[in-house]
């Protein structure tokens, strides 16, 4: 099974702005990733999943739905995938957020 980051493209930032930023950190460049763009899950493949429910309110983090539902925090990126919100930014204030089950069917469908 690859990692999540295997298809995003990398961004290497060495704009003269950050110059300070680099000296403190001493490098001469910053990598990210970009944004992720999500496939869609299918009809079919939601049916052949279960979900728990959770109504988003103030303080809620992905990390902290994947810690409570998976035992892991670092899975919140196939909670991100499932509901098509790329960042937690993208959620807001009492909407329902699905966590797809199992895990191991639902990271399956991720990878396909």
């Amino acid at each position: 099974m690859g990692i999540r980051y295997d298809n995003r493209g990398k961004i290497t930032n060495a704009d003269e702005i950050y110059d300070e930023l680099f000296e403190r950190r001493e490098v001469k460049s910053i990598t990210g990733y970009s944004t992720a763009r999500f496939t869609e899950i299918s009809v079919k493949d939601r049916y052949s999943l279960t979900n728990s429910l959770h109504i988003w309110k103030t303080g809620d983090r992905l990390w902290k739905l994947a810690s409570e539902y998976y035992g892991d925090t670092g899975l919140w990126w196939l909670i991100s995938w499932y509901n098509q919100k790329p960042t937690e930014s993208h959620i807001k204030v009492g909407e329902t957020i699905a966590i797809p089950q199992p895990l191991d069917r639902a990271i399956k469908l991720f990878y396909r």
